[in-house]
């Protein structure tokens, strides 16, 4: 199924699709800073974007859909992070007083990082464990979505969960 550059108010399936895909990305905004420069709605756009550019998948089902669409999200934050991180570097020095300092929050930004290369090393030791976080904290599925996603038991995704969380938990500080 191609999708369009924006769904089409006339066609209802990539209507839900979007919808689908916002409501992922709104869950995904929510852990990030206010004032954070990309929105849930610029975020599920460029996802919309690339996954219309997938031209040779072709979507088994709402789930694929969705799984690919969490992937799509991650690298997006990925890359705005990084992005922000080079510019930062590259920004003009501006002095700050103590209590003006004390007002500049530190951002999530950072956490996204953190995150993306605590997922890798955890990809390392344990693939399956790693697209279940995936699935869950990038793309906003269901245990059971992810189940039927990876063709697993929903014992088996809910295992795979609470051992991937407790590893981000050791890895991130308690930051998890």
């Amino acid at each position: 199924m191609p999708l369009d550059a924006r769904p089409s108010p006339d066609d209802p399936l990539s209507q839900s699709l979007y919808e689908d895909l916002h409501r992922c990305a709104s869950a995904q905004m929510w852990r990030e800073t206010p004032g954070h420069t990309l929105s849930a709605t610029g975020l599920a756009h460029e996802a919309w974007m690339r996954l219309n550019a997938q031209s040779r998948t072709e979507w088994a089902s709402r789930s694929h859909f969705l799984g690919v669409a969490a992937l799509m999200m991650r690298r997006i934050l990925v890359n705005h992070a990084l992005a922000k991180r080079a510019a930062k570097r590259e920004a003009e020095l501006v002095p700050l007083t103590l209590s003006e300092a004390d007002h500049i929050a530190p951002g999530l930004d950072a956490d996204v990082l953190r995150v993306h290369e605590a997922l890798e090393a955890l990809e390392r030791h344990d693939e399956r464990a790693a697209r279940v976080v995936e699935l869950k904290f990038f793309g906003g599925l269901e245990l059971d979505e992810i189940a039927d996603l990876l063709s697993l038991s929903r014992s088996t995704v809910k295992r795979d969960w609470a051992l991937a969380r407790a590893w981000l938990h050791r890895e991130l500080g308690g930051a998890a």
